[in-house]
């Protein structure tokens, strides 16, 4: 929660005075020891304090060391993950609305997924490749508290899409007379709109508890756990473990069935095709992804929050940036996965991409028509020349 502005203006006049010993000692260890680090709790406490130059939402007092390796890796990455984003999951969604075999309720939720996925690329990304760019934050403060806000519903929407999936997926094989009741067409739309319902709803406390804040070492804005150790947990079981609990749940079970079929071991549970496998496959292997890209940052922030052994400061940078960025690039990979393990969407692919040539190829042949006609048209006949000739001579 913010001051009042005659309040910050007064502590920006008071501030200074009473912290300026504390913070030069600081400083001077600081400088001692070499280690520089602009989110520690030192920086922010000083950003915060000084009122005179930084406006009520946090921007590092001090700017980071510009680092054109770095910066460049991270931009080329952040970049290339925007456009597979956007041409994949654009992909995704175009295979299952015009695809029949694809077109199902199941699939619902993959598209419901890839909208997810997409929503950081459309915004949350590009601030952040600016950020990288300009060697820092510059566009204010609406820009970022947007920017943190979509990034952590795309984050959680993900998450919960993936548990409702696993939820259809287990339904749909261990329990085939439950599915056709509980996944009908109506009930599908219901678990859908109540899937996004619950995305905003766990995120409305981070805005009574916490704040949206530009982190400079990875180059994005976020919201912030620090203050508050149990709220932190309880964000991260709320967003990240008890979902993928249920997830690993379900999987486990359809792994047991399978296992069971395979080893003709006799089950009460119908028989399924054994394509119902491969789609099984497919999306157990997005759940390990996204488990595998997000795992780190979520483990390392908690053991930022509660560091009961003090590992917290001795946490490489190259570590803690490595695992933001691998959560980041996990709103790519789905599609890829979709089209490699996946028949029918790899058909839709290369379709899409076939007539796409097409499109552009006849686009190009018509738009070359249209320039030459207009060159036709602009230029004389030979008669006309001779006569538009005479009249000026006349």
């Amino acid at each position: 929660m913010f001051l009042p502005n005659a309040t910050r203006l007064l502590l920006g006049d008071l501030l200074p005075a009473v912290t300026g010993a504390a913070s030069s000692t600081t400083g001077q260890e600081g400088a001692a020891s070499g280690d520089y680090s602009p989110y520690s709790t030192t920086t922010m406490e000083a950003a915060h304090n000084d009122t005179t130059t930084i406006p009520d939402w946090w921007q590092p007092k001090i700017l980071r060391p510009p680092n054109v390796f770095l910066s460049s890796f991270l931009s080329l990455l952040l970049s290339f993950t925007i456009v597979m984003d956007l041409v994949g999951n654009s992909f995704v969604i175009a295979a299952v609305t015009k695809n029949e075999r694809l077109r199902n309720l199941g699939n619902i939720f993959v598209i419901s997924l890839s909208v997810a996925d997409m929503l950081v690329a459309v915004y949350p990304y590009p601030m952040t490749l600016i950020a990288i760019l300009n060697n820092g934050w510059t566009m204010g403060k609406l820009h970022c508290q947007l920017s943190g806000l979509i990034t952590s519903i795309s984050a959680v929407s993900s998450v919960f899409n993936i548990m409702v999936i696993a939820l259809n997926r287990y339904c749909y094989i261990c329990h085939s007379l439950l599915y056709e009741k509980i996944f009908t067409g109506r009930n599908s739309i219901l678990i859908l709109i109540v899937t996004w319902l619950m995305t905003m709803l766990a995120l409305i406390p981070n805005y009574y508890v916490t704040t949206v804040q530009y982190n400079p070492q990875v180059y994005t804005c976020s919201f912030v756990y620090t203050s508050s150790a149990i709220y932190a947990f309880g964000v991260m079981a709320l967003h990240f473990l008890i979902p993928l609990t249920v997830v690993a749940f379900c999987y486990l079970r359809i792994w047991i069935l399978v296992i069971q079929v395979n080893h003709r071991v006799k089950v009460t549970k119908p028989k399924f095709m054994l394509v119902d496998v491969r789609n099984f496959m497919t999306m157990f292997l997005v759940f390990v992804l996204f488990a595998l890209c997000w795992g780190p940052l979520n483990f390392i922030k908690l053991a930022r929050v509660f560091d009961p052994l003090g590992i917290g400061p001795s946490i490489p940078e190259w570590m803690y940036i490595g695992s933001y960025y691998l959560a980041y690039f996990n709103s790519c990979v789905n599609a890829m996965i979709y089209g490699t393990l996946n028949q029918n969407f790899r058909k839709e692919y290369q379709r899409i991409v076939r007539n796409t040539k097409e499109s552009a190829y006849y686009f190009v042949v018509d738009l070359q028509e249209q320039i030459h006609e207009m060159r036709m048209r602009r230029k004389p006949t030979y008669a006309g020349a001779r006569r538009i000739q005479g009249d000026t001579y006349l």
